[in-house]
């Protein structure tokens, strides 16, 4: 816990101070491409409260005044790969949404994929000596959960408080100053690589910006693309990188579950690159146009070029079928949906009582990806764009963008993590727990 406990603490610190300022810029680190999008906060309105320890609140009052996106250099599987170059296209991409903003932001909010997540969930409980609970009990309740031993080579991202119940009224949202006699919480706890962590502290505070909160991508996806039913009955989203495939989980308004695949829409580019012996730029830009993943029987008789200019007139006018094309295509697609199956099995979240599956980002857009996705992973899927926020720029609305608008409302109104409670400081890892989240099954 220590470290990024209180690095966490000190960024929660830094975004009351950007707050202020009324300017937090927001950064999508992905494998394709580094988003950048610069929020203004108006009026007295910037520190309205919400209902609940941590429930998910919808916009505050914000516009995005600034956006720009850059071909991100150095990130492989979503993580930093190459500092500098990463660096580099950091800046491009902020300096780019600062001119168009106007503004000079020292602030950022990021988010990352990748770094192997690891979900668990905690349970604690507290006598309540005084019959109300207050604030003192909230956060002793969170310190008595028992934390796995989750290794010194991993940080905590995330933690919070999915769920409250006191004496045998469970679901509870806010606890506080109502009577009972024992207090029980349920915490999701999401663990991630620490040097995946420290590789991007380092290149943003090389970037001489302040970093102001860390959140996963696949949570931040959710956030932008489930409905509020969705989030709250049970739905999973899917987000199709370049690089990585996130995984999220909501349940009661809260994310109980992430995980995420080494895989993306990258590697079906290679496969068209390597199947065809075409370079990578052509590759992703026939599989932007022509590509897909059903073969109708007009497939076989449309013809795609993927000739080149290298002199050699034999090579230069080659074409292919798009019923080939998809042929490569398919298998990748199926082994990263299929890789995405065994991870929502492992979540349990065929427990759920309903069990939506919202596919987004820029892998989403290949042509019958929803139908053979339903096939894969279950039945009720749809495809998500995320929520429109004010000011966000006609360029950046589509599927690729879940992450970046997740993040503008979670730059607004970041759900409570362990860190914002005054939790007792003797509290370090306790016993070991499987690594388990099964717990959602009896608890709601």
């Amino acid at each position: 816990m220590g470290d990024l406990y209180d690095s966490q603490r000190a960024m929660r610190q830094m975004r009351k101070a950007a707050m202020q300022r009324g300017v937090v810029a927001v950064l999508d680190i992905g494998t394709s491409k580094i988003a950048c999008l610069v929020l203004r906060f108006d009026g007295p309105e910037r520190f309205r409260s919400v209902d609940g320890v941590g429930s998910m609140a919808g916009q505050s009052q914000f516009r995005v005044i600034g956006a720009a996106t850059t071909r991100s250099r150095g990130v492989r599987f979503g993580e930093v790969d190459a500092m500098q170059e990463t660096e580099r296209a950091i800046r491009t991409a902020v300096q780019a949404a600062q001119k168009m903003a106007n503004v000079r932001v020292d602030h950022v909010i990021a988010c990352m994929s990748g770094a192997r997540p690891r979900s668990y969930g905690l349970a604690g409980e507290l006598d309540v000596s005084g019959g109300m609970v207050t604030e003192q009990d909230i956060s002793q309740v969170m310190a008595n959960c028992d934390v796995p031993e989750y290794g010194s080579d991993r940080e905590v991202l995330h933690a919070q408080p999915v769920n409250f119940a006191l004496d045998n009224r469970s679901g509870l949202a806010d606890p506080r100053g109502q009577i009972g006699s024992k207090l029980t919480t349920d915490m999701h706890m999401l663990t991630v690589d620490a040097t995946a962590i420290q590789n991007l502290f380092y290149c943003i505070k090389r970037c001489d910006l302040e970093l102001a909160g860390l959140a996963s991508s696949a949570y931040m996806s959710g956030m932008s693309t489930l409905v509020e039913d969705e989030q709250e009955l049970g739905a999973a989203c899917v987000d199709l990188g370049g690089g990585s495939t996130g995984i999220s989980v909501f349940m009661k308004k809260h994310m109980i579950y992430a995980d995420s695949v080494r895989m993306g829409g990258d590697h079906v580019t290679s496969d068209i690159s390597m199947g065809l012996q075409i370079p990578a730029a052509t590759a992703e830009r026939i599989k932007t146009f022509y590509g897909g993943v059903v073969a109708t029987g007009m497939d076989d008789r449309e013809m795609i070029e993927i000739g080149g200019d290298t002199g050699d007139w034999e090579r230069d006018r080659r074409t292919v079928s798009r019923a080939e094309l998809i042929g490569i295509m398919r298998p990748r697609v199926e082994e990263i949906l299929e890789e995405v199956r065994v991870r929502l099995d492992a979540a349990g979240f065929e427990y759920l009582p309903s069990q939506q599956i919202v596919l987004t980002g820029g892998g989403s857009q290949i042509p019958g990806l929803d139908g053979l996705a339903s096939k894969i992973l279950g039945q009720q899927v749809r495809l998500g764009r995320p929520l429109r926020v004010q000011g966000l720029p006609q360029a950046a609305i589509g599927p690729a963008f879940s992450g970046a608008v997740g993040l503008t409302l979670f730059a607004a109104n970041p759900q409570d993590e362990w860190w914002d409670f005054e939790i007792p400081a003797d509290r370090y890892p306790a016993r070991s727990l499987k690594r388990a989240v099964k717990w959602f099954r009896d608890n709601w």
